[in-house]
């Protein structure tokens, strides 16, 4: 059997390098989905729920479809991407010195089935002073990242320690989705 072509439905650049790292050869399709949070959705269902809706969004034929959205959770609470520098400040002086979860929905799709699953990931941070989140915010690293930070970069000087995937915190799982794609008869590793 010729193996699928592959379609990331994604538009980050660190999802593009964690797939790229598999050696695969795959085409970007940036879905255009609403992202916003239901009332009362649980953060568990809501990036699931934005994954699945990816994959849906560019879905085509003899394609395997990868698709994810990742959120950072503390309190129950989503703490998207900030909105500005202030905002940036705000997200990192709640996460310092505490754990928070970042929860990814991973969906793959071929033909018409489709396999989902979410990736949580417990991450502590330091205790940060004002001086290190204003020289972090500085860099303008956390502009674009979900809890204002990013661990594939120099807001990996802030994790103290985490609890699961490594790849989940930058924003996809890799182990999940090679497990995912042999539930669908793909080995994403040949």
């Amino acid at each position: 059997m010729t193996p699928p072509a592959v379609v990331l439905a994604s538009g980050s650049p660190r999802r593009r390098d964690l797939i790229a790292s598999l050696g695969l050869s795959f085409e970007i399709v940036v879905p255009d989905i609403d992202e916003t949070t239901r009332p009362g959705e649980a953060p568990v269902d809501y990036v699931e729920r934005l994954a699945r809706d990816k994959a849906a969004a560019v879905a085509r034929p003899g394609a395997l479809i990868i698709a994810a959205d990742t959120t950072v959770v503390l309190g129950g609470e989503i703490i998207g991407k900030p909105v500005d520098r202030a905002d940036a400040r705000s997200m990192l002086r709640r996460l310092s010195g505490r754990t928070h979860t970042v929860a990814t929905g991973v969906a793959l799709a071929l033909e018409s089935a489709v396999v989902a699953e979410v990736v949580e990931t417990a991450v502590t941070f330091v205790a940060l002073s004002d001086a290190a989140i204003d020289w972090y915010v500085a860099t303008g690293e956390p502009g674009d990242k979900a809890g204002a930070y990013g661990m594939q970069g120099t807001g990996n000087a802030f994790v103290a320690a985490i609890a699961g995937s490594p790849s989940n915190v930058i924003g996809l799982p890799l182990a999940t989705v090679i497990t995912l794609a042999a539930s669908l008869g793909v080995d994403l590793l040949h």
